[in-house]
């Protein structure tokens, strides 16, 4: 972890690195993961079930690739009642934020005599990638499937990796509650290219939303422009900022329940004042102890962490925006101020009363959110990334007279004869 003043004298470049020193590179990966996907948009089936058995070592065969009913209804009686309580508050309140997000279209006439403006439609279908191995995130289904489900996405069929066959309960139930009933029980490259190409068994689908490993990320920036794709998202962080005024203790888990995601995360606390920083920092080797996933969290503290004392909430400021965290928490007592100088952050947390904890699950506004520095170009996942706008136009006669000649002389202009003449001739038979 490092611990670093504002004021010293080494500062910019100390902080610069600590912002590029989890930059994630999928160049060792990019050829394996090319020949994974031309041997899928060749074979089909055959390649997809040789991938599973050797990497997940699961035994596949065309029609056992889909997860079947049956399954995904025992999976939800295995679930504790209180958890599926838990799933539909989860369900019901990121449905309610995404409904709201549903925009209005667009049509007006202007004095040319011009009728403009445009529609929005959702995508036909939507691929869903759920990671697997180390922790399953029922959370994540939600975040990925209920905004397509709102913006009116027909199909979303979900892949999932089942190594040794084991596919958790909890995820199915997760995709159950979100409506989702085309599950694949296959991981990594393998099922991007399913999804992007498609198969014997698998239809593809227009666009791919979902975390997963360098080879997942890989994949899904070569297929993209066949496909869309949310983004091709790194290791997961978060910018806290508190004063004195808050219970160190609380400050430490939050910074932990970022870094126990995984060992690449980043957690940065930031302050105004050493003695209080200095408790978080011992707060923080406490509770480190209790945690389940306390060597992975161990590591990402260690070695990705960091303690920075500012001399004013200006200065935090400009540190956030030039971090572009994907989380950032706000707990001092200008919070208001602080909120209003902050220009790029993915999701932003205000008050100590509102860990992003609860945003993980069941805050309302999607978990899934740009990193690396991404929130300065990109926003988190929403019923938009679902959705595309195609827009109209329609002229009468006194719209083609009226704007007609311009465009006439700007095309004559680039040298397009046709563009001209299409638009010309059309005045000549107005005139007659």
């Amino acid at each position: 972890m490092q611990y670093l003043f504002t004021t010293q004298s080494d500062f910019q470049t100390v902080f610069k690195r600590l912002l590029t020193a989890r930059a994630m590179d999928t160049s060792a990966v990019k050829e394996p993961v090319t020949e994974i996907l031309e041997n899928i948009k060749k074979n089909g089936n055959i390649a997809l079930c040789d991938y599973t058995k050797r990497f997940d070592r699961l035994s596949l065969t065309p029609q056992t690739l889909r997860v079947t009913d049956k399954e995904i209804e025992a999976a939800c009686k295995q679930i504790p009642a209180e958890l599926m309580d838990a799933l539909d508050v989860a369900a019901k309140r990121i449905k309610a934020f995404h409904k709201k997000q549903l925009p209005p279209n667009l049509h007006y006439e202007d004095d040319s005599g011009f009728e403009l403006g445009y529609r929005w439609l959702p995508m036909d279908s939507a691929g869903l990638y759920v990671p697997g191995g180390t922790a399953a995130y029922p959370s994540s289904v939600l975040m990925n499937a209920i905004p397509a489900k709102v913006a009116g996405v027909q199909r979303l069929a979900m892949c999932v990796p089942t190594p040794d066959g084991q596919l958790n309960p909890l995820v199915l139930a997760a995709a159950h509650k979100a409506g989702i009933t085309e599950i694949y029980r296959i991981g990594g490259a393998q099922a991007i290219a399913a999804l992007a190409f498609g198969t014997e068994t698998i239809a593809p689908v227009d666009y791919i939303v979902g975390p997963g490993n360098a080879y997942v990320a890989e994949a899904k920036r070569q297929v993209y422009g066949l496909v869309g794709i949310d983004s091709v998202a790194g290791p997961s962080e978060v910018v806290v900022v508190a004063d004195k005024d808050n219970d160190p203790t609380h400050i430490a888990l939050d910074l932990l329940a970022q870094s126990e995601h995984d060992k690449m995360a980043q957690s940065i606390f930031i302050t105004n004042n050493k003695k209080f920083a200095d408790q978080v920092i011992k707060a923080v080797n406490k509770q480190l102890e209790i945690l389940t996933r306390k060597e992975i969290a161990q590591v990402s503290w260690d070695h990705h962490g960091a303690v920075i004392v500012v001399d004013s909430w200006k200065e935090a400021a400009n540190l956030i925006n030039q971090i572009a965290p994907e989380h950032l928490e706000l707990m001092v007592k200008e919070s208001n101020t602080l909120f209003e100088d902050v220009r790029h952050a993915g999701a932003i947390f205000i008050g100590k009363w509102c860990p992003e904890a609860i945003g993980d699950y069941v805050g309302g506004p999607n978990h899934v959110l740009p990193t690396s520095g991404a929130a300065r170009f990109s926003s988190g996942l929403s019923i938009f990334d679902f959705m595309k706008r195609t827009t109209f136009l329609k002229s009468n006669k006194k719209g083609i007279q009226n704007v007609g000649p311009a465009a006439v002389a700007i095309a004559n202009t680039e040298g397009l004869t046709a563009h001209a003449l299409s638009i010309s001739q059309r005045l000549k038979s107005l005139s007659k």
